[in-house]
């Protein structure tokens, strides 16, 4: 297996030297890197989540100073922290229901019952707080084990059950990790067909005889408006050069291989057509706030 340090090396230089272009290839690697990261990480009995984070926070700063105008890093970083927050809570909120459960099924008491009920939401609640807070002096006494907390009568009772705790918390790391890999490859696999999602949605957008305009080059541009002619929807589509990169005749090109009405047009002439034009379809990189769009 290739050392993390040499792969986080590497993608540090494409990024520096520009050489991911689009950012749907620059938010997939850079979910599988993250995602190497986690896997090779070593995590303490203790707090584990916080060590996960600490590591995809240090490589993630270095990504986003590689190439800060990439926007798909940044956002691919945060959505990745987001996930091991959210598995440890989940995590968390499961361990202590099951210790409810079966202090609840070895009681009889009714009245026993009900103040197990009450104690059981105040833990759940207090674990979620103190997953989503810095680790202070009192998470780490709340992450102390019970079996230190209470003395045991007899050693070998100590020993026995020092070691399950041990055991539970290995398990409990080895959870956390797979549950965190498994949803950054779902967020991988949501990368990678995010094409073909949109697409689904062209003919509730594109109807019959219209005239759309488009600028540069985007495969969801172009997966949009092939899945809307597969639906036996006729239109026509002018695509603008896109100077000084020129990546309009691309997009045109793609677009009559697959037999749709095309007309390259240059940029000066988007004047003259837009008073014609039903609908403008640009693949956007990124949302900014108040609703910007960050196109080319």
């Amino acid at each position: 297996m290739p050392d993390t340090q040499a792969l986080v090396n590497d993608f540090l230089n494409k990024l520096k030297k520009r050489k991911i272009e689009g950012s749907q290839a620059t938010a997939r690697q850079t979910a599988e890197l993250l995602r190497s990261v986690i896997s090779q990480q070593r995590v303490p009995y203790t707090n584990q989540a916080g060590a996960l984070i600490d590591a995809v926070k240090a490589i993630g700063e270095q990504l986003i100073a590689a190439n800060p105008v990439e926007l798909a890093v940044g956002n691919i970083v945060r959505r990745v922290l987001h996930i091991i927050r959210e598995e440890d809570l989940s995590l968390t909120t499961a361990a202590i229901g099951g210790l409810n459960l079966s202090a609840v099924s070895d009681d009889e008491n009714d009245d026993d019952r009900d103040g197990d009920s009450t104690l059981s939401a105040a833990a759940v609640a207090a674990a979620a707080r103190s997953t989503l807070r810095p680790p202070s002096l009192q998470t780490l006494l709340e992450d102390t084990p019970v079996s230190a907390a209470v003395p045991q009568t007899s050693s070998s009772g100590g020993d026995s059950e020092g070691k399950s705790k041990s055991a539970d918390k290995s398990s409990r790391s080895r959870k956390l990790k797979h549950d965190v890999i498994e949803a950054v490859n779902e967020l991988i696999q949501d990368i990678v067909t995010c094409h073909e999602q949109i697409a689904e949605q062209a003919v509730e957008h594109i109807h019959q005889n219209e005239v759309i305009l488009t600028l540069g080059s985007s495969r969801t541009v172009l997966e949009f408006l092939f899945a809307a002619k597969e639906k036996k929807r006729s239109f026509r589509v002018f695509v603008a050069e896109g100077a000084p990169r020129y990546q309009g005749h691309l997009l045109a090109k793609e677009l009559v291989a697959r037999g749709l009405q095309t007309t390259l047009i240059t940029d000066s002439a988007v004047f003259a057509m837009i008073s014609r034009v039903n609908m403008v379809c640009l693949g956007h990189f990124s949302r900014l706030v108040l609703d910007f769009l960050k196109c080319f």
